[in-house]
Protein backbone atom coordinates (compact mmCIF):
# COMPACT_ATOMS: atom_id res chain seq x y z
CA UNK A 1 0.00 0.00 0.00
CA UNK A 2 1.30 3.42 -0.42
CA UNK A 3 0.13 6.90 1.22
CA UNK A 4 -2.53 7.93 -1.46
CA UNK A 5 -4.29 4.48 -1.23
CA UNK A 6 -4.43 4.70 2.57
CA UNK A 7 -5.51 8.24 2.57
CA UNK A 8 -8.43 7.41 -0.16
CA UNK A 9 -9.23 3.69 2.25
CA UNK A 10 -9.60 6.72 5.16
CA UNK A 11 -11.88 9.00 3.13
CA UNK A 12 -14.35 6.62 1.44
CA UNK A 13 -14.75 4.64 4.28
CA UNK A 14 -14.66 7.97 6.70
CA UNK A 15 -12.15 6.34 9.35
CA UNK A 16 -11.56 8.61 12.16
CA UNK A 17 -9.35 8.59 14.96
CA UNK A 18 -5.77 8.35 13.59
CA UNK A 19 -2.51 10.87 13.53
CA UNK A 20 -1.04 10.60 10.16
CA UNK A 21 3.04 11.22 10.77
CA UNK A 22 2.28 13.22 13.89
CA UNK A 23 0.10 16.33 12.34
CA UNK A 24 -1.27 16.44 15.38
CA UNK A 25 -0.73 16.18 19.07
CA UNK A 26 -1.75 12.66 20.22
CA UNK A 27 -5.80 12.71 21.06
CA UNK A 28 -7.31 9.78 23.17
CA UNK A 29 -8.23 6.71 21.95
CA UNK A 30 -6.13 6.62 18.16
CA UNK A 31 -4.38 4.78 16.17
CA UNK A 32 -0.99 6.58 14.94
CA UNK A 33 1.48 6.49 12.38
CA UNK A 34 4.93 7.87 12.51
CA UNK A 35 8.57 7.90 11.48
CA UNK A 36 11.07 6.48 13.56
CA UNK A 37 14.16 7.15 11.78
CA UNK A 38 14.61 4.32 9.07
CA UNK A 39 11.36 2.56 10.55
CA UNK A 40 7.56 2.57 10.56
CA UNK A 41 5.92 3.00 13.79
CA UNK A 42 2.34 2.06 13.99
CA UNK A 43 0.75 2.63 17.45
CA UNK A 44 -2.19 3.32 19.64
CA UNK A 45 -3.15 5.90 22.36
CA UNK A 46 -5.39 5.34 25.82
CA UNK A 47 -7.69 7.45 26.86
CA UNK A 48 -4.64 9.43 28.24
CA UNK A 49 -3.94 10.54 25.00
CA UNK A 50 -0.81 8.40 25.67
CA UNK A 51 1.07 6.49 23.65
CA UNK A 52 0.69 2.62 24.76
CA UNK A 53 4.03 1.25 24.92
CA UNK A 54 3.02 -2.69 24.47
CA UNK A 55 0.91 -1.44 20.99
CA UNK A 56 3.95 0.21 19.29
CA UNK A 57 4.46 -2.20 16.27
CA UNK A 58 7.81 -1.29 14.10
CA UNK A 59 8.29 -1.93 9.95
CA UNK A 60 11.10 -1.85 7.86
CA UNK A 61 9.03 -0.65 5.07
CA UNK A 62 6.15 1.84 4.53
CA UNK A 63 4.07 -0.52 2.91
CA UNK A 64 3.48 -2.79 5.23
CA UNK A 65 3.43 0.03 8.31
CA UNK A 66 0.71 1.20 6.06
CA UNK A 67 -1.50 -1.76 6.11
CA UNK A 68 -1.21 -2.38 9.49
CA UNK A 69 -2.45 1.45 10.34
CA UNK A 70 -5.61 0.82 8.16
CA UNK A 71 -6.36 -2.41 10.02
CA UNK A 72 -6.36 -1.04 13.10
CA UNK A 73 -8.32 2.24 12.30
CA UNK A 74 -10.84 0.24 11.44
CA UNK A 75 -10.87 -2.04 14.90
CA UNK A 76 -11.15 1.87 16.09
CA UNK A 77 -13.78 2.04 14.29
CA UNK A 78 -15.57 -0.86 14.94
CA UNK A 79 -15.17 -0.18 18.90
CA UNK A 80 -16.52 3.36 19.35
Amino acid sequence: MIQLEAKEIIEQEKLKRYNWFNEHPHRENEVGIRVDGVQWAVYVTDERASVVTASITKFNNESDALDNFIIRIRTEKLLF
